[in-house]
């Protein structure tokens, strides 16, 4: 009877001291685990266009505010607090040469300072002219050219037949004289309003070069000018030469016999 309650007894104290150790492993298993130390990102205060800034807008204090930026995003052209905290005071009245949108970084070189001057001289790039012609629903695309589109200009002239061949006594010549001309404004409108896809207007205000000046001025004593809306696409490209792009006088000549026109090529 002793020998069985001594093995009684030392199986319950063998028991106790299994459930011991196993309860003291599990409590060591649930220690929280040492979170690891966050980086800390580095940022700088970028002047952004509080609201939207339409092309020729004067730049008010209200238009701009200075954001958080992630410093490895944020690019040179950006204006920085840490640099220029005074910037939106010194960049009131400057006016908008392109458009911003709302949370858009403020680029000095989408602005440019008036110093008094008017609009269309303000936003005009260096070495380029502003000059206008007369414009209709049929030489200006049906109305849906806008403003910032490239366009082709195109002479359209009467002249006499030195053939007179056929009983044909006139010949209508047409040539490019002018590729890839930005429109600055179409009558005085020198922006889209209201998402309008379309402006019928009686005047085109075209960017050109000094030379173009001259070529556009002596286009309109010879002829008609129409204008021939170009892909969005084109805006970047640049011209070879103009000899490539440009259909030459005499290069090409509309004929209309008895009302049904017929294109010939002459040779230089």
């Amino acid at each position: 009877m002793n020998t069985a309650r001594i093995v009684v007894l030392t199986i319950a104290v063998g028991a106790g001291g299994i459930a011991a150790y196993l309860a003291s492993g599990s409590d060591s298993n649930n220690k929280p685990v040492a979170a690891e130390p966050v980086t800390q990102l580095q940022t700088v205060d970028v002047l952004v266009a509080k609201s939207d800034i339409g092309l020729g807008q004067s730049v008010k204090p209200e238009d701009m505010q200075w954001q958080t930026w992630p410093a490895a995003t944020a690019s040179s052209t950006f204006i920085r607090r840490g640099e220029r905290p005074d910037a939106t005071n010194q960049l009131v009245g400057s006016i908008a040469r392109a458009p911003f949108i709302t949370g858009e970084p403020i680029r000095e070189q989408k602005l440019v300072r008036a110093d008094g001057s008017g609009f269309m001289a303000a936003i005009l790039p260096t070495g380029m002219r502003a000059v206008s012609t007369e414009i209709s629903p049929e030489t200006g695309a049906g109305g849906f050219i806008l403003p910032n589109d490239r366009v082709d200009v195109i002479l359209s002239k009467h002249e006499k037949n030195p053939d007179n061949r056929a009983g044909v006594s006139d010949i209508v010549n047409s040539e490019i004289i002018l590729t890839n001309i930005r429109v600055l404004a179409i009558d005085q409108a020198p922006k889209e309003k209201d998402g309008q896809n379309a402006v019928v207007g009686k005047t085109v205000t075209l960017e050109l070069k000094p030379d173009q000046t001259e070529t556009l001025a002596r286009a309109r004593q010879s002829g008609t000018l129409s204008l021939a809306l170009r892909s969005i696409a084109d805006v970047n490209i640049v011209e070879s030469r103009a000899d490539d792009q440009t259909r030459k006088r005499g290069d090409s000549v509309n004929v209309i016999r008895y009302g049904v026109p017929t294109q010939t090529t002459t040779q230089k």
